[in-house]
């Protein structure tokens, strides 16, 4: 039986700050925002596009994961937007505000630039080199 990652826990500081980011800035779609027990929802954004895995917005709750906002990954990029269209999205985010920590940079597999959320995640916005033709 196939296998797939579909999900990820993005943990933030509050739903609609980091709902407004995700779908508002970056143009994801919001899938899910159902209220749960005891004031948690269920906030699920995904990358417009079939492919790919989501992100589950959880706020954070206590020190411990208070602590963990924006550094969930060490402080090494820990997530990868692929786009068809690099120029298109990249103009379109610097436009709604999102920070890119570097220029575009093209290197032997795409065009790559390093953004951050609100929180200090990094992701590599990235369009690969189409293949070769043979």
């Amino acid at each position: 039986m196939p296998q797939s990652l579909f999900l990820v826990t993005l943990v933030v500081d509050d739903y609609d700050r980091a709902k407004a980011f995700y779908c508002g800035a970056l143009g994801f779609d919001c899938l899910q925002d159902e209220v749960q027990p005891e004031g948690k929802r269920w906030v699920v954004v995904k990358p417009r596009g079939p492919e790919g895995a989501a992100f589950l917005l959880a706020q954070a709750v206590g020190e411990r994961q208070k602590a963990a906002i924006g550094n969930q990954t060490g402080g090494r990029v820990g997530f990868f937007l692929k786009t068809g269209d690099f120029d298109r999205d990249y103009a379109a985010m610097l436009a709604n505000g999102v920070t890119f920590l570097e220029a575009p940079r093209h290197e032997v597999y795409g065009t790559v630039a390093v953004f951050a959320d609100p929180y200090g995640n990094t992701f590599d916005l990235i369009q690969h080199t189409a293949p070769a033709a043979s």
